[in-house]
């Protein structure tokens, strides 16, 4: 018999690798396992923090809901009124790094440091009413503005650009704007610390301009 044919039996060596070739597959589902609940999770959190990341950014940038604390702005807005503010052109300001510069008559929102008697920022609301390069006086309880395009004067508050119920305004000033500068009114002309109280506003300092009340529902308007 030719021995050089025989077969030869599988020593332990040989079998091994057979044996550990044998728990690989489990080894791959673990991972597996573990790579599919990652996803999952990281799904989960994407799904959580998503929309809270695009809710930071519209805040910080496009609209913001406000609601009003006080008196100054009656009978226009009242107190506790809700109240949704466009950010947008400030936002667009800075990117482009032009000055903003609201209109006359529009309500905005801003950032007002170095108050009398305080050490913390607040933000206010009032009314645009002096603009930048303008000379405005307070004076007889009337406001007259003087620019170029009025040398003589006129009192903003009955050029139809805006309506308030009380058109007396107290005070005694006299003050010319600088190009980055505006004046600001309370609407409550007696309740309203304001631009006679705490003087001009620098443009940088508003937050964006007033462009809905959304509550009461009932009183709902755009502005």
């Amino acid at each position: 018999m030719n021995k050089e044919h025989q077969d030869i039996p599988a020593s332990p060596e040989t079998a091994a690798p057979s044996h550990a070739h044998q728990h690989q597959p489990n080894h791959h589902s673990r991972k597996s396992r573990s790579s599919g609940l990652l996803a999952t999770l990281s799904s989960v959190l994407l799904f959580i923090l998503f929309p809270a990341l695009i809710a930071i950014i519209l805040t910080a940038f496009v609209v913001q809901s406000y609601q009003v604390d006080g008196q100054s702005m009656e009978t226009t807005l009242q107190n506790h009124d809700r109240l949704i503010v466009d950010k947008l052109p400030r936002t667009w300001s800075r990117v482009t790094r032009h000055q903003f510069v609201p209109n006359r008559g529009d309500i905005i929102i801003f950032n007002q440091t170095g108050l009398p008697d305080s050490f913390y920022q607040k933000q206010l609301i009032k009314r645009v009413i002096g603009l930048p390069g303008e000379r405005v006086v307070v004076k007889g309880g009337h406001i007259t503005i003087y620019n170029s395009a009025h040398p003589k004067g006129f009192n903003p508050d009955t050029d139809g650009k805006y309506n308030i119920a009380a058109l007396m305004t107290a005070g005694d000033k006299d003050v010319s704007l600088q190009s980055d500068e505006i004046y600001v009114f309370g609407d409550n002309r007696g309740n309203s610390e304001d631009s006679r109280y705490f003087g001009p506003v620098k443009t940088n300092a508003i937050v964006g301009k007033l462009m809905l009340r959304i509550y009461p529902f009932s009183n709902t308007e755009v502005f």
